[in-house]
């Protein structure tokens, strides 16, 4: 699985409401994408105009046909050069509750 997850920091702290609701409108063809566990995009910080994305991916593969999609081209062509992107892509791996720990001893 991957996970794609960080902050993004608008340039113009003012244009937060726009990107976050130009980024949802995709939420939608995200989620039904093949391949996609789970996608979101909240308000962080509006006052510093930060956003933060969380996403899911099967794998490589079905994260890459929807980041073909047009749409997501259009999105990053308009937003690319008005954000400071810090969204990484991490590998998963050892998938697991974390409800699943070792017992404590109680005292």
């Amino acid at each position: 699985m991957l996970i794609i997850a960080g902050g993004i920091r608008m340039k113009n702290p003012a244009e937060l409401n726009e990107f976050v609701a130009d980024a949802r409108k995709s939420i939608p063809a995200a989620r039904a994408a093949d391949g996609n566990v789970s996608f979101t995009c909240t308000v962080d910080d509006a006052e510093a105009g930060d956003a933060f994305m969380f996403e899911r991916w099967r794998d490589e593969s079905a994260l890459q046909a929807y980041l073909a999609r047009p749409e997501v081209a259009a999105l990053f062509a308009k937003w690319g050069h008005r954000i400071e992107n810090n969204v990484k892509k991490f590998d998963a791996a050892n998938e697991r509750s974390p409800r699943d720990y070792p017992s404590v001893a109680k005292c």
